[in-house]
């Protein structure tokens, strides 16, 4: 299969955007997804950068994308989070999805970066199993804790 990666451009994002899509229905959260072509433009690529994404591309179609920011751990220093790896579905299986994260490892190690870090769902086997393979520890002792939008308005209220 012939794919290239390379750096988002914004004129990307609308195809990005279909590929979050497709993995919010992938994850069973269809309605989850809130952020929209502009949030993506403004976020990724406006006076201040909140993150950078990688895309696949084959026959002037974005396949897959790699979206990561900058973290800071108090135990580790600088490092790198990775949103999301999305591959679609038809490109399953032919490499993109280690292509994606060659190039994330690549860019974290160019910064410096003492961790890279991402979460998976514990249903995703084939997706666990891949992150094993590539040498990566997958922590079943922590679980992921967010305030949601309405959390956070809650806690806001309470603190009156």
């Amino acid at each position: 299969m012939d794919f290239s990666i390379r750096n988002a451009a914004k004129e990307d994002m609308g195809e990005v955007l279909t590929l979050i899509q497709e993995l919010a229905e992938f994850e069973k959260d269809p309605n989850a997804v809130e952020v929209t072509e502009e949030d993506l433009v403004k976020d990724g690529f406006g006076e201040n950068k909140l993150f950078h994404c990688f895309v696949a591309e084959r026959a002037a179609e974005v396949v897959g994308i790699a979206l990561i920011y900058p973290r800071y751990s108090t135990w580790k220093g600088p490092v790198l989070h990775l949103e999301d790896l999305i591959v679609s579905e038809k490109m399953r299986g032919t490499g993109l999805g280690t292509a994606l994260l060659d190039e994330v490892v690549k860019y974290g190690h160019s910064l410096g970066v003492r961790r890279i870090s991402w979460e998976v769902l514990d249903w995703n086997e084939p997706a666990i199993t891949f992150y094993e393979k590539k040498g990566a520890l997958v922590r079943r002792d922590w679980d992921v804790v967010q305030l949601d939008e309405k959390g956070i308005k809650n806690y806001i209220e309470s603190l009156n």
